[in-house]
C-alpha cells in the first residue's frame, strides 16, 4: 500500500472510532439514566439534601458535556501509536466507566447512598488514575478529564452529605 493509501486508511479508521467511543459513553449514560428513572420520581426528591444541591435540570446538560469530553479524550488516546501506556490508559478508562454506571445503580437503583458514597470514592480514584494514564499518552485527553474529575468531586461531596443527612446519625 502506498504511503498515501496508508494515510487515508488511518484517517478512515480514526474517524470511525470517534462515533464508537461516543456510543460507548452514551450507552453508559443511558444505563445510568435507566437506574435513575424510578428514583427521580419519588425517592430522591423526598431526601433531605444540602442547600448547595443543584436544581434537577442541571444534571442532564452537565453529564451530556462530560460524556462528550470523556469520549473525545478516550478517542484521542486511542489514536496514539500502539504502546503500553495507551493500553493501560484505555483499561483505566474502561474501569472508571463501569464504576460510573455502578454508582447510579447503587445510589438510585438500590437507594443505598452509604454504599454509593464508598463506591464514588473508588470511582474518583479510578478517574484520577485514568487522567494520569491519559496524560502519559495525550495531554489534551488528560485536560478533557479534568472537568469530569471536578464534577465527581462535587458529586462525592453531595452524595456524602445526602447519606449523612438521611442516615439518622
Amino acid at each position: 500500500m502506498s504511503p498515501r493509501g496508508s494515510y487515508f486508511s488511518a484517517v478512515a479508521r480514526d474517524s470511525a472510532m470517534l462515533p464508537a467511543f461516543l456510543a460507548i459513553c452514551f450507552a453508559a449514560a443511558g444505563l445510568g439514566a435507566w437506574f435513575n428513572a424510578g428514583a427521580l420520581e419519588g425517592w430522591y426528591p423526598n431526601l433531605r439534601k444540602p442547600t448547595w444541591t443543584p436544581p434537577p435540570w442541571v444534571f442532564a446538560p452537565v453529564w451530556t458535556v462530560l460524556y462528550l469530553c470523556i469520549a473525545l479524550a478516550a478517542w484521542l488516546v486511542w489514536r496514539r501509536a500502539e504502546r503500553p501506556e495507551r493500553r493501560t490508559a484505555l483499561i483505566l478508562f474502561s474501569i472508571q466507566l463501569v464504576l460510573n454506571v455502578a454508582w447510579s445503580g447503587l445510589f438510585f437503583g438500590l437507594r443505598r447512598p452509604g454504599i454509593a458514597f464508598a463506591e464514588i470514592v473508588i470511582l474518583w480514584v479510578a478517574i484520577a488514575a485514568t487522567l494520569w494514564g491519559f496524560s502519559r499518552v495525550s495531554t489534551p485527553a488528560a485536560w478533557l478529564f479534568v472537568p469530569y474529575l471536578a464534577w465527581v468531586t462535587f458529586a462525592a461531596a453531595l452524595n456524602g452529605s445526602i447519606w449523612w443527612m438521611n442516615s439518622g446519625l
